[in-house]
Order: C-alpha cells, then structure tokens, then sequence
C-alpha cells in the first residue's frame, strides 16, 4: 500500500488525502484514516478509478450503507446517481444535513464524481462544532436544553410522494459527536420546521439566526470538483450546500451514506 500523503483543505475544515487509492485500505490504514476523519470532518481522495461495487466496498468500511427513500439506481440501490438537471430543477440548492429526518441519519455522505464541469459546480461545508462554540453562553444554554422536529415533507412532495408518509424525527438542537465528543449545532433550513414545545412562529426567529450563523465565512470551506474525486463528509457536525454555478455543463456524481447512530 502506497503511503498516503495528508494536507489541509482549509483553516475550518478539510483535509486532501494523497497517494492513496482507497480500493487498497486496509484495517491499520481505515483506523488512520477515521482519526482524520474525526479531526478534519471532511475528507477528499483525488484521483479514484472507482466502480459503484469499489465505492460501495470502501463506504462499508465505515458502516452499514443506507438507502435514500425516494432515489437509488435500480442495480445498486445503495447509490443515488447526482446529474445537472438544471439550476431551477436543482434540489440541493439550500445548506442541509442530510436525511435530518431519519430517527438515526446517516453519519457520513460519501461522494465520487464520474463527470465535473472546468468551472464551478462546487460543494461547500460548513463547520457546526465552531458555529456551537462560537455562540455566547446564554444562547449555547438555550440551544443545550432544545429539541427540533425534522421532516421530509418538502422532499417528499418534489419526488411525488404523499408529504403525510413522509419521515420525521426530534433532535436534540445540540448534538454530541459519537466519536471525537464535541458539540455541534444540529439544525437546517431545509429539514428542520420547529422547536418541541414551540409553535413555527415562535421558532422562526431563532432558527433564523442560528441558520444564518451556522454558515458564516469562517466555518466554511468548498471543494472544487474533478473527475475521479472522492469526498465523505461527516454528517454529524457539517452542512453543505451544492453550488450551482455551472450552467448545462455536465456534472455526475454517485452518491451513499452510512448508517449513524440517533443524535444525542
């Protein structure tokens, strides 16, 4: 196994993993790589030649895969297929956590691009364990003794399905990491609708302010793609947002999660 070479994707968050093809890893080199991981929270692997069986085999190393309910390719369930539809038709045009609906989201989101445009078409991040610390302490009092109701209700309704059956979940506003026990903010413009015990209305201003500050400049990073990139980012303390800069230019990438644990 070659040795893999690590430097920073930015002062927020990131780190660029080199010389390392991620069909090879074995059990040494994933405990390295999840300490990372846990340190980073967003991992980037350039230069992969990856099938969707390879990315299924290296998504397993990190836990049992996850499939989206409402999309997956029809002979690898496991993996959603992202292509350009178009700005106006673009889902993903919000900062979310993914399936914050599920009672035990996924704990990563793992990404490897086929096809990527010569400009834009970026992923941006966003650091929730500095957006919490960065709150003053009465807010992080507040924020600690919260609870939010999550939903996929929107999501449902632009696959076609009955907005009624879709899932729903509390969480705590706060969550503590499973692994590295760091505290990160845990809600989203796109899935998140009130707090517990709270009316929308009343939730709105809050949220509000905690949806705009969990993405300051300073918490962020983006990663620009090319062909044969593979990214994981973990769910349980970053947002991210797909920029939609590119036009019509092509841009296909496959898509898996892994189980994660409920939020705590």
């Amino acid at each position: 196994m070659q040795r893999m070479q690590v430097r920073r994707l930015s002062a927020p968050l990131g780190a660029i993993v080199e010389n390392l093809d991620v069909r090879t890893v074995d059990d040494a080199s994933w405990r390295t790589l999840n300490d990372l991981f846990c340190e980073h929270h967003v991992l980037i692997f350039p230069k992969q030649d990856l099938t969707p069986e390879a990315q299924m085999a290296f998504g397993r190393r990190w836990g049992e895969l996850v499939c989206h309910p409402y999309a997956g390719l029809s002979d690898h369930p496991e993996i959603i297929e992202l292509t350009n539809h178009g700005k106006r038709r673009d889902v993903n045009q919000h900062w979310h956590s993914d399936m914050s609906y599920n009672e035990c989201p996924p704990k990563l989101t793992m990404l490897y691009a086929l096809a990527a445009p010569e400009f834009g078409g970026d992923t941006a991040f966003a650091n929730q364990h500095l957006a919490y610390e960065a709150l003053s302490d009465g807010l992080r009092t507040l924020v600690d003794e919260l609870e939010a109701i999550h939903s996929a209700e929107g999501l449902a309704g632009i696959y076609g399905e009955d907005p009624k059956e879709a899932p729903r979940a509390t969480h705590p506003v706060a969550r503590t990491h499973d692994e590295n026990g760091r505290r990160a903010l845990y809600v989203c413009r796109a899935f998140t609708q009130r707090f517990v015990n709270w009316t929308r209305e009343e939730s709105r201003s809050l949220l509000d302010y905690l949806y705009q500050h969990s993405v300051r400049p300073e918490f962020q990073a983006r990663q620009q793609w090319r062909p044969g990139d593979l990214v994981m980012w973990d769910n349980r303390s970053v947002l991210h947002f797909a920029v939609h800069d590119h036009g019509d230019d092509p841009r296909v990438i496959h898509r898996l999660q892994v189980a994660g644990p409920r939020p705590e």
